[in-house]
């Protein structure tokens, strides 16, 4: 097996990546980094000094590749599975790009804000960078909502690369920021995100480990473990 993506079970951007490995059904290994063992960190850090996960480790040409859409379109020019996620019309990959971006920018970041601030060390935390990370969330859920009105996958009639990256914020931040009642198209949506295949497989991956997030009491009892 040629591919080794270096992962954490509850990290969102590393769902992103499995996402579309999953959808391609393209086998890779994946290793669980363990960023409090010097050792384990340095499996990342002496190849991406930022320390970031994913990163992809690929043997057969000898590369690693970091940030989850630069991978996503490395893999893209080898593997023809991955490349069917990258629409084929210019207007319509410019528009996949924006909302990889977009859900990567406005719903990842300002989520992941949300739950590091609540393990952050008493009288360390940042109330103000909170509580503009949930505005930010409202303000996506609104630009979501108008936007999947009407749609069933995010740019076009097939599932693409903003779907790989739309689920795993939208799943988080659906827990610390639940969506609104009247975001009913959003809703819909993330439904049938669950119900994809591929999604549902990495979801079954991370939910031994959902007892370890930090806002496990809001999650919803059919995502915890034993459920």
């Amino acid at each position: 097996m040629s591919l080794t993506l270096y992962v954490h079970p509850l990290a969102s951007f590393c769902h992103k990546v499995m996402i579309a490995l999953e959808e391609a059904q393209l086998p890779y290994r994946a290793v669980t980094v363990d960023f409090s063992d010097p050792l384990s960190a340095r499996q990342v850090s002496d190849h991406w000094p930022v320390g970031k996960i994913p990163l992809l480790h690929d043997e057969a040409t000898g590369r690693h590749v970091a940030e989850t859409t630069i991978i996503l379109e490395y893999l893209a020019q080898r593997h023809p599975g991955i490349a069917k996620l990258w629409p084929n019309d210019p207007e319509t990959l410019l528009e996949a790009r924006l909302w990889d971006r977009f859900f990567d920018l406005y719903v990842q970041q300002p989520m992941q804000k949300i739950v590091t601030d609540r393990i952050r060390p008493a009288g360390a935390n940042d109330p103000h960078g909170v509580a503009e990370a949930r505005e930010n969330l409202r303000l996506a859920y609104g630009m979501i909502e108008k936007h999947m009105t009407g749609r069933e996958w995010a740019v076009s009639d097939d599932f693409s690369i903003a779907d790989c990256a739309a689920f795993p914020g939208l799943f988080f931040a659906g827990i610390v920021e639940p969506f609104p009642a009247s975001a009913t198209a959003l809703s819909a949506y993330i439904e049938r995100l669950l119900s994809r295949p591929s999604v549902a497989s990495v979801l079954a991956q991370a939910q031994p480990y959902f007892t370890m997030f930090p806002y496990r009491g809001a999650m919803p009892a059919r995502f915890l473990p034993g459920s």
